[in-house]
């Protein structure tokens, strides 16, 4: 069981801030303060430090914050275990982002549970950020991401590289134009996730790394489903980036076109992830390969 000081710190290390950090776990700032002393002085450490007025984890803390997250992570897990044992079932919950829960996981999916029939699934579809955030809190087991996350944090198993292309409704000039370089769209309407997207931060760091922004094209439209932003796109309403495999269908009929580009040849991973160093790696290993399995 977690030691109710290490949820304090915890929180403290969400916050950036004591005072919210009480407020959150509904207890004075005095005893938060009392809590992160007592592990400062367990440890022998010195967990945080102020950087420009501003409360940082020291390199300490972010060892110490690294570890509980993968204790909190496990234990939850633990919990629900024993009580599926106890139930005589087994279960998996885990998350997916947009493109992998609607375009790569069905098909396997519905291998595994074939091939698993009293196995209970619970499957959240979600932005990267939000599955991140729901493994350090133990609420997921796993998550399939097309995202960016920190390495250090997770323990991941690659398992595609999926081409990122930009594409546009038939009837548009671009369908049917000669290559040009990214910097030749910015005239036009943008249609894109909503932030915290892995689809939409595959686009915004490659803009960074070449100095511009999203900002830098005509209209910006955030759209959180993908079947919206294929229909406006297809009504000719803007352009989009996005997996191939999330427009498979609609580039082999005809109803999208893929954009030429001379300088965007972009692939991403799909990447199954756990907290790092977690108790169950064997058991995350081998459902990574169930699942991954057609």
């Amino acid at each position: 069981m977690l030691d109710f000081r290490m949820d304090t710190f915890l929180a403290v290390c969400r916050h950036r801030n004591y005072t919210r950090a009480a407020e959150e776990l509904n207890i004075t700032q005095p005893a938060v303060t009392q809590h992160i002393q007592y592990l400062q002085s367990y440890y022998g450490v010195k967990l945080f430090s102020y950087q420009n007025k501003r409360l940082a984890l020291t390199e300490e803390g972010e060892l110490l914050r690294n570890a509980a997250l993968c204790m909190l992570h496990d234990e939850e897990k633990l919990k629900r275990d024993v009580k599926d044992l106890r139930l005589g079932r087994r279960s998996i919950r885990f998350g997916a982002t947009l493109t992998i829960g609607e375009y790569l996981l069905p098909e396997r999916l519905a291998a595994y549970m074939k091939r698993n029939p009293r196995v209970d699934v619970h499957m959240l579809v979600e932005n990267t950020q939000i599955l991140l955030r729901m493994i350090n809190d133990g609420e997921l087991d796993f998550a399939v991401v097309e995202g960016y996350f920190r390495k250090s944090e997770y323990d991941y198993i690659i398992w595609s590289q999926e081409p990122y292309v930009c594409v546009c409704a038939a009837a548009h000039p671009l369908a049917q134009a000669a290559p040009r370089p990214l910097s030749a769209l910015f005239g036009e309407n943008l249609i894109l996730r909503n932030q915290g997207s892995g689809s939409r931060d595959v686009l915004e760091r490659v803009l960074e790394e070449r100095n511009h922004h999203v900002g830098d094209f005509r209209h910006i439209v955030e759209i959180s489903d993908l079947f919206v932003i294929k229909e406006l796109v297809k009504a000719d309403c803007g352009i989009t980036f996005l997996y191939r495999k999330a427009v498979e269908k609609e580039l082999a009929e005809g109803s999208l076109c893929q954009v030429a580009l001379t300088d965007f040849q972009i692939s991403h991973e799909f990447t199954f992830l756990w907290r790092k160093n977690s108790a169950f790696e064997a058991e995350l290993r081998e459902t990574s390969r169930a699942l991954w399995t057609p």
